[in-house]
């Protein structure tokens, strides 16, 4: 049996993200290596009364990427097998590098807070949004993106699942690919409550700078294949790593993409591997025939690694 382990991006961070797993004494140790690396307490954060500090996006990458690879030394320490193939949902991409001991998981957190910070900085509050349009064809949402557009940016960047597309660009040329695409009939378009919007052209000086930036930390090949969001393509190659990390940053998150390639290359299991649903949800809606475990507590986990046995 081949497994793919899918890892999620922002959007998937909650106060008590990691309930689930009380009593697996490695997923504080995670958590507080992060927070070393960073000179700042990620697990009270999560555990605080208020979601407004895990939602702002330099402490959201951080708490995600320490999420997914807390729950994955959860999963080896029980025995779990690799998997075959990692892929990871923008964020993500980083967190699945890691599992595949392609970056250090110190340095990993230091450098997907800076990529939080490049972001941020690099398209004033206000200026960006991003909005999610169910119901229409990919081609569509394209279309209807290049005829809102009127000289500033509007794109489609994540295209999730048949049927979920989420845009991105100037504040402005977002509203005006909403009203489309509801002309359009849309079932539903509607803003995301996020400060940047994340793989449009916007991002492209932060993309220069996060080079700049790849140029401090150490990689090594991947000890796992890792499929990348803006090719849906594993490479073992460290300038082709980076650089498709980089395009990451201005390119669309090609999910449907990803999930097809996993099951055309004969991964018949997966699981969403950090506390949340959302990938395993789209990967239902792709390709009804790959079962997506959503590891969300140890009882999940353990059950995922009984299945690897029969």
């Amino acid at each position: 049996m081949k497994t793919a382990f899918f890892f999620p991006g922002q959007g998937s961070q909650s106060l008590q993200m990691m309930a689930g797993f009380a009593g697996e004494s490695i997923v504080k140790q995670t958590f507080d290596e992060a927070s070393d690396a960073l000179n700042q307490d990620l697990w009270a954060m999560i555990h605080a009364e208020s979601a407004d500090l895990i939602n702002q996006t330099e402490n959201t990458q951080p708490i995600m990427l320490a999420a997914g690879f807390a729950v994955w030394r959860v999963y080896q320490a029980r025995g779990g097998k690799t998997p075959s193939v990692l892929a990871g949902h923008s964020l993500g991409e980083y967190t699945a590098l890691t599992v595949a001991n392609s970056l250090n998981f110190a340095d990993a957190v230091k450098l997907v807070r800076q990529r939080a910070t490049l972001m941020q900085t690099a398209v004033p509050q206000g200026k960006g949004a991003m909005a999610a349009v169910l119901g229409l064809e990919d081609n569509v949402v394209v279309a209807l993106c290049e005829e809102a557009g009127q000289g500033e940016v509007v794109e489609a960047v994540n295209f999730n699942s048949v049927g979920q597309v989420v845009i991105a660009g100037d504040t402005a040329a977002v509203e005006r690919a909403m009203t489309l695409a509801k002309e359009k009939g849309a079932k539903r378009a509607l803003l995301l409550p996020v400060s940047v919007p994340s793989h449009c052209a916007l991002m492209k000086p932060a993309a220069e700078k996060l080079v700049e930036a790849f140029a401090e930390v150490p990689f090594r090949l991947p000890e796992i294949s890792v499929i990348h969001n803006a090719d849906v393509c594993a490479y073992n190659d460290l300038d082709k790593i980076k650089d498709a990390l980089a395009r990451q940053l201005y390119s669309p998150v090609r999910w449907t993409e990803t999930v097809r390639k996993v099951v055309a290359d004969g991964i018949t299991q997966s699981a969403e591997c950090a506390p949340g649903k959302v990938l395993a949800g789209l990967v239902k809606r792709t390709d009804k025939n790959l079962p997506c475990a959503a590891l969300t507590d140890i009882a999940v986990v353990e059950s995922l690694i009984a299945s690897q046995a029969s």
